[in-house]
């Protein structure tokens, strides 16, 4: 036993250095490579979550509007005729609504939203305003585009919630909008039209404007 193991021991002793070392370096790279597995598995992980996240975003803004027709992002378009008002009568009355809702004095409590509206500039052509939330301080951007037809007028109204993330609204952008139309009595000139739907108008149908 003693001259087998001595002779391995021999054999051993008498490997040539440079087969040692190359013995040596392939064991060192065998050992890197072992190590440098792991982070790459983890790498190639996120990159796969990574891009079916993405394919799912991508797929979700083709697929949802045709499954729930709805804006992606918090927003109403309203279009009405004003047979019997000119486009100058409307807007007036448009103006001085804003005017008489610019503070919350009409929201006691937080109760309702008919309030504060800021004018932000008008145009023969064109109103901006925005209007805040009472009780969160949402702020919402909106847009009267008047359009004359013969000796009537036809408005584009548009509203848009400021907030860049916000998708469901509750009705508000609708609410902007209509409540300055029944707020200033629009709705009650003759021949009066409003035309919208939950296509171009967040949650137009389930909005409560006595609330919102």
């Amino acid at each position: 036993m003693a001259n087998v193991k001595y002779r391995k021991l021999g054999e051993e002793d008498t490997k040539d250095p440079q087969t040692r070392d190359d013995e040596e370096e392939r064991d060192s790279e065998r050992t890197l490579s072992g190590n440098s597995q792991k982070p790459y598995s983890w790498c190639n992980m996120a990159l796969k979550v990574t891009t079916v996240l993405v394919a799912l975003v991508i797929i979700g803004a083709v697929i949802i509007p045709y499954v729930v027709p709805a804006p992606l992002h918090a927003q109403c378009t309203i279009n009405w005729e004003f047979p019997s008002l000119n486009c100058s009568g409307v807007s007036n009355k448009l103006v001085s609504q804003i005017k008489k809702w610019t503070t919350a004095d009409n929201c006691p409590d937080g109760a309702g939203e008919k309030c504060l509206y800021t004018l932000k500039s008008v145009t023969a052509t064109e109103l901006q305003a925005t209007h805040e939330t009472p009780v969160k301080h949402y702020v919402d951007d909106l847009t009267f585009n008047f359009m004359p037809n013969g000796k009537m007028c036809d408005v584009k109204g548009f509203s848009t919630s400021e907030t860049w993330y916000a998708v469901l609204d509750s009705g508000t952008n609708y609410c902007n909008l209509h409540n300055l139309i029944t707020g200033s009595g629009l709705n009650e000139t003759t021949g009066f039209v409003e035309k919208t739907s939950d296509d171009v108008c967040t949650q137009y149908s389930s909005a409560d404007c006595e609330k919102y």
